[in-house]
């Protein structure tokens, strides 16, 4: 085995065809192999499946037009794909490759791949043989049209080997553009995602990721959009570690902000699955008929599997005095399984006339803990 051939020149040397284009091919082969082993292949920019609306005027039939913006991707391969400007998908196209199906909802994919042409000045007369010599190769580009299912085949693309230049014609790497929708002749619409496979973008291979400014940011979209979620790690003197949204400004305003000391703020509720031998408490106060509420970050069903268990204390309250002479006594201070309190009291008063025993609703101060019992290993 050998590695990757640098070409080297000395003095006086005559330069073949072939030296001069294996100083162009080590370049090439250096590229890929970087785009290759250190990126995620996919679309880079651009590249997007775009419609305008169109009115067959023969039929009225309303449609769209279907093109493919500008844009740049990387193959599986390490192949830079560049289209330079938009490319209107032709219909005629679609249907050698699908016309013969059934009407369908099914969005159909899109492809791009990448292809060589000899362009129009790619040729000049050899000075010793009079005739035309190829001089220039376009790297150009394929967009083709798949059958149902066909998306399934880019998850079936294996790279070539490690040292491998990137590949030429007539290898095929597909590049997933995306979907379009086919109704009476004409198309009708786009999708990025179908049956479960959705537009690949590039990404970057990295264990580490450093920022020279001192803050490094992450957020969904290439540009600071407002209302759309960040995540940025700041050093400098007070290092901390923010979760938020975008304003109009371009700040980010601050959801979840951990600080260097592990202190954690948080602008909303915070609720989640209680580590074994945990207790939540909420308390207050019930009338008669009132369900119980649950502390913060237990669920009804967490609670139903016995996952959770409550224990529940209630205190009778006494009701301000009607008069000097009126008794109180509780009859019912209850709750059931559904977390409804059931409170009576009785009321007497001798000095009434007549004298009677009145039961009534009552209310009651209550206090709810919720458990989970501890492992065996008391974790």
């Amino acid at each position: 085995m050998t590695g990757p051939l640098r070409p080297a020149f000395h003095e006086g040397q005559v330069l073949a065809a072939a030296d001069l284009s294996a100083t162009v091919e080590y370049a090439r082969g250096r590229a890929a192999r970087h785009a290759r082993h250190l990126h995620e292949w996919g679309s880079v920019e651009g590249l997007g499946l775009v419609t305008e609306p169109r009115t067959d005027p023969l039929t009225n039939v309303r449609h769209v037009e279907v093109s493919v913006s500008a844009g740049i991707a990387v193959d599986g391969t390490g192949r830079e794909v560049v289209v330079t400007e938009p490319v209107v998908l032709r219909e005629s196209d679609f249907e050698e490759v699908n016309g013969a199906d059934q009407p369908t909802d099914e969005p159909y994919p899109v492809f791009l791949t990448a292809a060589d042409r000899e362009p129009a000045t790619a040729s000049r007369p050899d000075a010793c043989t009079g005739t035309a010599a190829k001089t220039r190769v376009e790297e150009s580009y394929q967009i083709l049209f798949g059958r149902l299912g066909d998306e399934r085949l880019v998850a079936d693309q294996r790279p070539p080997a490690i040292g491998a230049p990137p590949a030429d014609p007539p290898a095929r790497w597909l590049v997933l553009l995306g979907y379009v929708r086919w109704t009476e002749g004409h198309f009708s619409g786009v999708e990025t995602t179908a049956r479960g496979v959705a537009v690949r973008f590039a990404g970057v291979r990295a264990d580490t990721v450093s920022a020279r400014s001192g803050s490094l940011t992450l957020r969904t979209g290439p540009a600071a959009q407002e209302g759309k979620p960040a995540l940025v790690l700041s050093g400098g003197d007070q290092p901390s570690l923010v979760f938020g949204l975008y304003q109009g400004s371009g700040t980010v305003a601050p959801l979840m902000t951990v600080a260097a000391n592990g202190n954690l703020a948080i602008a909303g509720t915070f609720s989640g699955r209680m580590p074994a031998g945990s207790t939540l408490v909420t308390s207050g106060a019930a009338t008669d008929g009132m369900l119980l509420p649950l502390p913060s970050g237990v669920t009804p069903e967490q609670v139903a599997d016995g996952r959770v268990v409550l224990h529940v204390h209630l205190t009778p309250r006494t009701p301000p005095p009607a008069g000097d002479s009126t008794l109180y006594s509780p009859v019912e201070v209850t709750v059931d399984s559904d977390r409804r309190v059931r409170c009576r009291v009785r009321r007497y008063d001798p000095l009434d006339a007549p004298a009677e025993v009145v039961e009534q609703p009552g209310a009651v101060d209550f206090l709810v803990l919720a458990t989970v019992a501890a492992t065996n290993g008391g974790g």
